[in-house]
């Protein structure tokens, strides 16, 4: 089960999924300070949390970690798009009443995501032909 990011977590791991590097506490906390007064050790043990909870690996370096997130937002995202699904008593209904919430951009970038996924499968068997 996918659990939805806190607030605060979504800030930070919106951070280290854009810089797509490491990342040091002082980084983000600076970032964060832009926006917000936030104190080191809040910006510390929230980062420790995501390290425990498995969003981010971290690496010591000298007294200090630098973390880098596991997967990206796009998994993140589709993780809890797949648990929204699976937890609806009606999935046909779920996707017809999301379908219609989508922007016209978001209905052409899932026509190109079906067209992605059908070129992994072209007769659209789910690869059941060659079985």
């Amino acid at each position: 089960m996918v659990r939805r990011l806190g607030d605060l977590e979504d800030a930070v791991m919106t951070r280290v999924w854009e810089w797509n590097r490491p990342v040091t506490v002082r980084e983000v906390l600076e970032d964060l300070q832009q926006e917000r007064s936030i104190a080191y050790t809040t910006v510390m043990t929230v980062m420790d949390n995501l390290h425990q909870k498995g969003w981010v690996r971290r690496e010591a370096e000298g007294r200090a970690y630098r973390y880098e997130a596991v997967s990206t937002r796009a998994a993140y995202s589709a993780a809890l798009m797949h648990e929204a699904w699976h937890t609806s008593d009606n999935a046909a209904a779920a996707l017809v009443a999301f379908f219609g919430m989508m922007s016209q951009e978001q209905r052409e970038a899932l026509r190109d995501a079906m067209r992605v996924a059908q070129l992994d499968d072209p007769d659209g068997d789910g690869g059941e032909a060659g079985r």
